[in-house]
């Protein structure tokens, strides 16, 4: 379905650009210019009002124009994947967050009772060290899972006897249908990280779930706060999108977001969009081990007591959450780390120190 261009879209390209009257057999349909962390976005489809919410997961839109030749000569048929980027045709990306009706029925493709074998479609990467990889379900198929809940992945690597078992958030969309997308951060000591980073298109992946995380309720909080490290941001980013697609929902939401580097960041321009698009609820702040120029504008370090104070919802404050999601060591210095059964365990760190409680802090 996708196929690779070279050169072809500025890696810097930023703009958006709808066509709602595209000559010939796809007239009707709109094209989307935007920008990764790295690269450039292509969306290509039906010209809507909610087409923002539809690509927020890995985009930031601006106004301008792309040229129109460009545009036009693009058959939304054969649309393409370039190396800086990727591309979405909205026949197989059609979610539109809860306003499109779905007239046929839908299947669920997780079992959350056994493991099921997916299919990699494409992979494409965001930085140095982390990638996109999407992976195919039948056409009328969604996924099939909830809000603050992830999957698990599960393969034999090398020598090993027992199975490798992961768990991963997907960051499309809850309603997505024919494919769903995980963002996967390579790390030199993860076996299955290296692994699916490893993987073509063809080959295939067990996964299982979905796996409960704890029952979000729309204006259950007043206030929820999460920090997260490096490829922790995927289930805040999953719990971002899912309250300010609901207008009903007014639960604000801060987010401080640490990483080594500026380039270590992936899908900024999408929180940016994001917290742009609603300043009355979501804050975003980012933090960064070293600054790497003179023109960095967020905090420098690591995730301290005074940066919690600073940015996070206070203890003494009625209906608050602080969520937390990362490294080990930043879990450990923030929040506790996971008990070793998987539940919540003991509050400590950081946390502890500024009293919040064991029903005021959620670790993923």
């Amino acid at each position: 379905m996708f196929s690779s261009i070279r050169n072809t879209i500025p890696r810097q390209f930023s703009r958006a650009y709808s066509n709602a009257s595209a000559p010939g057999p796809n007239k009707g349909n709109g094209i989307i210019w935007a920008s990764l962390a790295t690269g450039a976005v292509l969306v290509g489809g039906r010209s809507t009002t909610h087409l923002s919410r539809v690509i927020s997961y890995y985009i930031g839109l601006s106004t301008q124009q792309p040229p129109p030749t460009t545009a036009h000569k693009l058959n939304h048929s054969t649309l393409k994947w370039p190396q800086i980027g990727y591309v979405y045709s909205r026949r197989t990306y059609t979610p539109d967050i809860g306003t499109q009706a779905h007239p046929a029925p839908v299947s669920k493709a997780l079992d959350p009772t056994k493991f099921v074998e997916f299919k990699l479609r494409e992979s494409v990467p965001i930085n140095h060290d982390t990638s996109l990889f999407r992976f195919g379900l039948e056409p009328a198929q969604e996924l099939g899972l909830d809000i603050t809940s992830c999957l698990v992945v599960k393969e034999t690597l090398g020598d090993d006897a027992k199975p490798t078992i992961r768990p991963y958030t997907p960051v499309s969309s809850q309603d997505t249908r024919g494919h769903f997308d995980l963002v996967i951060k390579k790390y030199e000591t993860g076996k299955m990280s290296a692994h699916i980073h490893s993987m073509a298109p063809g080959d295939v992946l067990a996964m299982k779930g979905p796996i409960k995380k704890f029952p979000y309720k729309t204006n259950a909080l007043k206030e929820i706060g999460m920090i997260a490290g490096g490829s922790g941001i995927t289930p805040m980013l999953q719990l971002i999108n899912h309250v300010l697609e609901d207008p009903s929902d007014h639960t604000k939401l801060t987010l401080v977001f640490a990483n080594k580097s500026e380039n270590d960041i992936i899908l900024r321009s999408t929180l940016d969009e994001l917290a742009k698009q609603h300043p009355n609820q979501l804050k975003v702040h980012y933090v960064v081990d070293k600054a790497s120029s003179r023109n960095w504008k967020g905090d420098v370090g690591y995730v301290t007591k005074e940066l919690v104070q600073k940015y996070m919802p206070s203890p003494s404050d009625k209906d608050v959450l602080v969520s937390v999601c990362g490294p080990m060591p930043m879990m450990k210095s923030v929040s506790g780390p996971k008990a070793p059964d998987y539940s919540q365990g003991e509050v400590s760190g950081i946390f502890k120190e500024l009293g919040y409680t064991s029903e005021q802090v959620f670790k993923f």
